[in-house]
């Protein structure tokens, strides 16, 4: 998979969590996923499409990060993976994939968004829509890590 297409997504979701929830995460050292389980509690999954590749993108929060999210976005505290919290998943899996969508638009690839759907749970079962390999980015912050999966074919 090319660098063009993971760092609008690493972009993205820096800054809808340092501008939308304060919170500053550190990117780790991208790898290729062979398991399908995911390494968070709750995931965000997006579909992506269009004539010159289709993949899709999925966000993997830990509980503890999300819960500060929902905290510092939505002034509510949570102690359990809720409606608010599944909500909100999606809802940030949309706008990190609006504005990677926006990125790479600029640069010529040409894709449509399919809804995001959540799935929660512990050792949940994360399946990307294409053969591609996965590049897994793993990002820390102080309440702990959280995960984003990019699975492109071209």
């Amino acid at each position: 998979m090319k660098a063009e297409f993971v760092n609008p997504f690493l972009n993205a979701i820096l800054d809808v969590l340092s501008t939308m929830a304060q919170i500053q995460a550190t990117p780790g050292k991208p790898y290729v996923k062979t398991e399908r389980a995911s390494m968070g509690d709750v995931s965000g999954l997006i579909g992506l499409a269009g004539n010159q590749m289709k993949g899709s993108l999925a966000i993997s929060f830990t509980e503890q990060v999300i819960f500060q999210v929902a905290k510092n976005m939505l002034g509510e505290e949570v102690d359990s993976v809720n409606d608010i919290v599944t909500d909100l998943v999606g809802e940030i899996t949309n706008i990190v994939t609006g504005g990677a969508k926006r990125t790479l638009s600029e640069m010529g690839y040409d894709f449509d968004l399919a809804i995001p759907g959540v799935v929660a749970g512990k050792n949940h079962i994360i399946t990307h829509m294409t053969k591609g390999q996965t590049v897994v980015l793993p990002f820390h912050t102080e309440q702990g890590d959280f995960f984003v999966e990019i699975c492109f074919e071209e």
